[in-house]
């Protein structure tokens, strides 16, 4: 089995405050990309996060929706300004992968206080949902400055999210089922985002 990351550093150290001492004594294994091998992890979050793009997340979770750490893992790899999670304040960690260390999370209560905070910050909802009336994710508007609203898995967006978005897309499908998968789904949105406005 091929070990993941570096071994120790050799002597001497680089001369570079970023770097984290112990893990350049007995060397970093941690999921992070090459270019932050060795780093603190406060190092990591202040360059990422002048890094962060205009797009934020925000995904229902009134039934614990497991699907939550996959978002939060696609936000953090899309470098998402932040991922916002409406309703239960506990989520399951396990699929994020240990990467909401990275990205800055927020809880409202309800639909009503995300719409609160987006409007204070001129950021229009879009839901994303297949739902009768919505347009193609890949033909409509999506502006650069938003929140992407996902619903959970298999109820999707709830009544009162549907009322509070400005607009709601759908990622085409040509399968059999109706729907695909809401932490899936989340990937594309996102990747969609970044092919626009993201740069390469």
């Amino acid at each position: 089995m091929t070990e993941i990351g570096v071994g120790p550093h050799p002597a001497p150290w680089p001369d570079d405050p970023r770097l984290e001492p112990e893990l350049l004594r007995v060397g970093d294994r941690r999921n992070v990309v090459d270019r932050y091998r060795y780093w603190s992890h406060d190092a990591i979050v202040a360059d990422l996060t002048a890094r962060r793009r205009e797009f934020h997340v925000a995904i229902e979770n009134w039934q614990h929706d497991f699907n939550i750490g996959t978002v939060v893992r696609n936000a953090n790899a899309f470098l998402a300004s932040a991922v916002h999670i409406v309703g239960n304040r506990r989520w399951n960690r396990r699929g994020a992968m240990v990467t909401d260390r990275y990205v800055e999370i927020s809880h409202h209560a309800t639909i009503s206080d995300l719409r609160s905070w987006a409007d204070g910050e001129s950021l229009p909802l879009i839901g994303v949902d297949l739902l009768p009336g919505s347009r193609s994710i890949v033909d409509a508007d999506l502006p650069k400055q938003c929140v992407l609203l996902f619903g959970q898995e298999g109820p999707g967006l709830s009544d009162l999210a549907r009322q509070a978005v400005s607009a709601v897309l759908h990622i085409p499908q040509e399968g059999s089922t109706r729907s695909i998968n809401a932490g899936v789904a989340s990937g594309i949105a996102m990747y969609e985002w970044h092919r626009r406005h993201g740069g390469h």
